[in-house]
C-alpha cells in the first residue's frame, strides 16, 4: 500500500524581528518621551499667562521648634523649623506665584527655629501678607515681621514680645524623700540650671544676660521691619512681654490692619498686582507644610527629644 504522507523536516518558525525595528522603535519611545518632558515644561511656563498667577497659601499653625513633631494616630505632627523653612523657600522657584499669605496661629517657639523660619520669610522675592488668626505671639509675631503688611483679627492675641527660660528647683521635694544627686563637673556652671539644686546668684545673672541680648535681638528685628510704622511713645511699654488684642496692636503699628483672611486675601493680591474685585476671584494656592517624618512609633524622634530635653535649659520665643 502506497502512502502519499510526505512529513517536511522544515518546521516554520515565527519571524523574528529586525535590528533595525528595534532601534527604530526604541528611537520612537525615546522621542516621544523627551516631546512629553518639552511640553510638560512649556505648560508650566505658559499656564501662569492661562490661568493667572495665585496666591500661594503658607499655614503656620504649630509650635516653632527645631525638631518638629512625628505624626502619630491622632495627630497629624508639623514639620521642624528647617523642613517648614525650605516649603517657604521653594515658593520662589515658582512662576505661578504671584504673592504669599501666611496664616498665623502659632504662639512661637524656640529662638533658633523662630530664625530659621523667619530667615526663609525675609529672603522671599515675592509680596508677602501675614494674617493672625487667633495667636501669632512671640516668634510667630518674629517671623510676621519679615513680610511686607500684616493683618490681624481684632480679637487675634498677638505681641508678648521677650524671651523666656524656665528652670524647675526639685531640691525641697528631693529633700523630703531622702534622694540626694551629687553631680561631678568640670567647672562649677556646668549644670547651671539642674533641677536637683538651686541655682545661685551667679548663675541667675549669667542666663539674665543671655535673655537680656537674645531679647534686643527680637527688639531690634521688630525696630527694623515696622520702621516709620511703630508709635514709639508705646512701644517700649508693651515689649515687656504682655500680649496684645489685633485692635491693641495696630494701635501701636505692630500691625497694618484689623480685619479677617478675606481681607488679607485681597491685599496679598493687590501686592501681587492679581486682579480681583473679591476674594473669591482670587486663585489660592496653598503650600503643604505637614510633616514627612515617621509616625507613632518613630524611634528617633523619639531620642531626638528626650537628647534636646537632657540637662541643658532652652531659650524660647513664648
Amino acid at each position: 500500500m502506497d502512502s502519499q504522507h510526505t512529513d517536511s523536516p522544515l518546521r516554520r518558525h515565527p519571524a523574528r524581528p529586525s535590528g533595525t525595528l528595534i532601534l527604530g522603535t526604541g528611537l520612537a519611545l525615546v522621542l516621544i518621551f523627551a516631546a512629553l518632558i518639552a511640553l510638560f515644561f512649556i505648560f508650566s511656563a505658559i499656564s501662569p499667562a492661562i490661568s493667572g498667577k495665585c496666591v500661594a497659601v503658607v499655614n503656620i499653625d504649630m509650635p516653632l521648634s527645631v525638631e518638629g513633631a512625628p505624626s502619630g494616630l491622632f495627630d497629624s505632627g508639623y514639620p521642624g523649623s528647617e523642613e517648614l523653612a525650605q516649603s517657604i523657600e521653594a515658593i520662589d522657584k515658582r512662576p505661578d506665584v504671584g504673592a504669599v499669605l501666611f496664616v498665623f496661629n502659632s504662639p512661637g517657639g524656640s529662638v533658633v527655629a523662630t530664625r530659621e523660619v523667619y530667615q526663609s520669610v525675609k529672603g522671599l522675592g515675592k509680596p508677602k501678607v501675614s494674617y493672625f488668626r487667633e495667636v501669632a505671639a512671640s516668634g510667630a509675631y518674629y517671623t510676621a515681621t519679615g513680610t511686607d503688611y500684616i493683618v490681624s483679627d481684632p480679637d487675634a492675641l498677638t505681641g508678648s514680645i521677650g524671651v523666656i527660660s524656665t528652670f524647675a528647683d526639685m531640691s525641697g521635694l528631693l529633700e523630703k524623700i531622702g534622694v540626694n544627686m551629687t553631680a561631678i563637673k568640670s567647672g562649677p556652671h556646668k549644670d547651671i540650671g539642674s533641677e536637683y539644686r538651686n541655682m545661685t546668684p551667679e548663675e541667675t545673672a549669667i542666663m539674665q544676660g543671655l535673655i537680656n541680648e537674645i531679647y534686643l535681638e527680637f527688639k531690634g528685628v521688630v525696630l527694623e521691619n515696622r520702621k516709620g510704622k511703630l508709635d514709639m511713645s508705646k512701644f517700649d511699654e508693651i515689649t515687656d512681654g504682655r500680649v496684645l488684642s489685633g485692635r491693641q496692636a495696630q494701635k501701636v503699628g505692630l500691625v497694618d490692619q484689623v480685619g479677617n483672611k478675606k481681607d488679607a486675601i485681597m491685599k496679598a493680591a493687590q501686592l501681587g498686582g492679581i486682579e480681583a474685585s473679591s476674594p473669591d476671584d482670587v486663585r489660592l494656592c496653598p503650600v503643604s507644610t505637614s510633616t514627612s517624618g515617621g509616625g507613632l512609633f518613630d524611634v528617633q524622634s523619639v531620642i531626638t527629644r528626650i537628647q534636646a530635653g537632657a540637662g541643658m535649659p532652652s531659650l524660647s520665643y513664648k
